[in-house]
């Protein structure tokens, strides 16, 4: 059987890091298994659903490297689900019911405060054809709920938490379907991973009472519930959820200068017993991805890490992958000298004026001028021009360490650190070293 998941947003915003996660994990679980990963566009909300919030999920999507095999939208399916809410009407599965939201949230109180669950009551199921009519007749308009079976415990094997069991006498019988005819997510989405194919759904621990409802759905439309995993949620560093990482999405992180390869190898393996790498090949990720490896306690996001992990992603990426962000003129011998240093790949920029000037130097004291008037007559241009410069002053003046050192990256760089002068120098080039050390000696 091939391996099919999915990833369902609803483009009603951006996708953050929680979104990222869930559909980085699909992906994942679907390229181990050889299988194939889809999206699903879950647009039934025409009110706040935006054509460019569809286009930015597949932007967002495309920059991660997570490439679907397949898309659905819901708003195009409508048909489908019209066709499943009269098989479940034909077997007495949905039922209609006309409370306001402020009945039911009354009917809540007065249930907890009896100390019973707040479930719904199934008042509606009171209801006679004449009642139905009267309504109909006032101009009110029902809205559906779908028949829980109370009898049996629903139960499955979940791929993260282990055995699950509910009571469905516990829950409330869902609503389905609004007074205006629009869908709810439970059927549409019930009735798209019969459709689709799906085999594996892997999404947040908050929705596991929505599975156990799914559950019956998938047996009431006479299919097989797919596997399914609830992974726990993320929680910012700070220990508990933060507005901030809900607003974090990929478009806000890549302005900030995040590789797509950082935030993949931290949202891989954020949550489970794998130590979190700076793995820039994908397909090491998708081996070592094992729904055996992931834990119940909430995922920390920390935004320092990814930081950490972003430098160390740097340092690694090959000219030909970033030239096309680098400034003009760097050529990969610049790169190569100056990506050590980097945390973001745009601020090559900045260590690229260094080599291309002008530079602010400091004011040396007069022994320092010296120094540098000896070593602006001492530079010969040779295969390794730093290590001839620094060996001929080393020997005519004594000086080691950071005396030897420090003035001559100064004058030829106005910093105090920065990439291995070894390799900077020869970009910087023997007129312009000359004229910067003869500057800094006045």
């Amino acid at each position: 059987m091939t391996v099919i998941t999915r990833f369902a947003p609803s483009p009603t915003g951006r996708l953050h890091v929680g979104n990222i996660r869930t559909a980085l994990h699909n992906w994942l679980l679907a390229k181990k298994q050889g299988g194939r990963f889809l999206l699903r566009i879950d647009d039934t909300d025409s009110e706040r659903s935006r054509e460019e919030y569809v286009d930015a999920i597949r932007e967002d999507l495309a920059w991660l490297g997570i490439e679907p095999d397949g898309e659905e939208r819901q708003s195009q399916r409508f048909t489908h689900y019209e066709a499943a809410f009269a098989r479940l009407a034909d077997a007495g599965r949905i039922y209609r019911c006309y409370e306001t939201a402020q009945e039911l949230d009354l009917k809540r109180k007065i249930l907890l405060g009896r100390g019973l669950p707040p479930i719904y009551d199934r008042s509606a199921l009171a209801l006679t054809e004449a009642d139905h009519a009267e309504k109909a007749a006032e101009g009110v308009a029902p809205h559906w709920r779908f028949k829980l079976d109370r009898e049996e415990p629903i139960t499955w094997e979940d791929g993260i938490r282990g055995p699950q069991q509910f009571d469905a006498a516990q829950l409330s019988d869902p609503v389905i379907r609004r007074a205006d005819g629009s869908w709810l997510y439970m059927l549409p989405s019930a009735v798209d991973d019969v459709e689709m194919g799906v085999t594996d759904v892997l999404r947040g621990e908050d929705h596991v009472s929505n599975t156990a409802v799914q559950i019956q759905m998938f047996t009431a439309l006479q299919a097989k519930p797919p596997r399914f995993a609830h992974e726990a949620l993320l929680v910012g560093s700070e220990g508990k959820l933060s507005k901030r990482l809900g607003a974090l999405g990929a478009h806000a992180l890549r302005e900030q200068g995040i590789e797509p390869e950082a935030l993949v190898a931290l949202l891989a393996r954020l949550g489970t017993s794998q130590p979190v790498e700076p793995v820039v090949d994908p397909t090491l990720l998708i081996a070592g991805f094992d729904l055996l490896t992931f834990g119940r306690a909430p995922a920390r996001f920390d935004e320092a890490e990814l930081e950490r992990l972003n430098a160390a992603v740097v340092h690694q990426l090959p000219f030909a992958k970033v030239k096309g962000r680098l400034p003009s003129g760097m050529d990969e011998a610049g790169w190569e000298a100056i990506r050590p240093n980097l945390a973001h790949v745009a601020e090559a920029a900045d260590w690229w004026e260094v080599v291309t000037g002008p530079i602010a130097q400091p004011d040396f004291d007069a022994e320092t001028q010296v120094y540098l008037g000896q070593a602006a007559q001492s530079l010969a241009w040779s295969e390794d021009p730093w290590r001839s410069l620094t060996g001929a002053l080393k020997e005519a003046t004594g000086r080691k360490g950071k005396a030897l050192f420090l003035p001559l990256r100064q004058a030829l760089t106005g910093r105090d650190h920065g990439p291995d002068m070894a390799a900077l120098l020869p970009l910087i080039g023997e007129s312009e070293a000359r004229a910067r050390l003869e500057r800094a000696a006045g």
